[in-house]
């Protein structure tokens, strides 16, 4: 199971896929980092070889913030924002959709809420 970024990425499945269980790296990124090392992206992690690994590490170092560095910053940004009192800063500390989404009838898990029982639906029996 090859180690990078500090994260174990799924040997059995091909790179390009692999490479997006590290934070901060999607499909296109993915892409990007195979095609500038030289690798198929059809290829599976546990048959790459040490150098190739070593090129993706280089690549990732030199060129993309990932995991910890990603993380710490994005939370940076969010305090910064709960701290200025921005309209986003205010929706992090209430816990409620920052990016204008309908509060009214949705975002029960953001809320915190219970389900609402509709009146007239039939519970499905638990099986004895």
């Amino acid at each position: 199971m090859p180690r990078i970024a500090g994260v174990d990425i799924p040997a059995k499945k091909k790179i390009e896929y692999a490479l997006r269980y590290i934070y901060g790296i999607g499909p296109k990124t993915s892409k990007m980092i195979c095609n500038e090392a030289g690798i198929d992206a059809s290829l599976r992690a546990e048959k790459l070889s040490e150098a190739q690994i070593a090129q993706i590490r280089e690549i990732i170092d030199a060129k993309l913030k990932v995991e910890g560095d990603l993380r710490r910053e994005v939370l940076g940004n969010i305090k910064r924002m709960k701290d200025i009192g921005i309209y986003r800063g205010n929706r992090h500390i209430r816990h409620l959709p920052t990016k204008g989404q309908r509060t009214h009838t949705n975002a029960r898990t953001a809320k915190g809420r219970p389900r609402v029982a509709v009146a007239g639906r039939k519970q499905v029996a638990a099986p004895k």
